[in-house]
């Protein structure tokens, strides 16, 4: 038996679709394509591409990416650029969280610290601190940047939490 080759459109789908992931690597920094498993010549013409002006010369450029994408394996890239975006996704979140807390704790008392602090295993006794500092400040210019502290504490406490996988969702 013999099997059938793709198709002419097939792999010109697969060559677009390797050069728009090479595409993606564009955006990143030096450090990030450094810890990615890719060879050293696409790696170079990533980095090329980034200072590029030209719009023709840049899209040579990524048409070369797309090349040199089609000799190496894909997966472990794409792997690497979807966990970035989840990376991202993750610390949007728990900053949306952060600033749910510090509402939370500024407006409720302590029974609420006590609640992040069970959910977060934060140390309770800074955040009441920093919450009666709040609550004490003799104006708004000092209270806004206690309110800030504290948003740090929360947010720290949550990342820390994050790493420890403690909050799962």
């Amino acid at each position: 038996m013999t099997q059938s080759k793709p198709s002419k459109s097939a792999r010109k789908r697969e060559q677009l679709e390797l050069q728009q992931l090479g595409e993606q690597l564009i955006g990143l920094s030096a450090d990030e394509l450094l810890a990615l498993p890719i060879d050293e010549r696409l790696r170079d013409a990533v980095l090329a591409a980034a200072k590029i002006q030209s719009h023709g010369a840049l899209r040579r450029q990524k048409q070369l990416i797309g090349k040199l994408m089609r000799s190496c394996d894909p997966e472990p890239i794409r792997h690497a650029l979807e966990a970035r975006v989840a990376d991202k996704r993750r610390a949007k979140r728990i900053f949306a969280e952060a600033e749910r807390w510090r509402d939370r704790i500024t407006a409720g008392g302590d029974e609420d610290v006590r609640s992040f602090c069970a959910l977060s295993g934060a140390s309770a006794p800074p955040l009441g601190e920093l919450l009666g500092n709040i609550r004490n400040a003799p104006n708004e210019r000092i209270e806004k940047t206690l309110r800030r502290q504290l948003f740090r504490a929360i947010h720290d406490a949550l990342m820390a939490a994050a790493q420890d996988d403690r909050i799962s969702r």
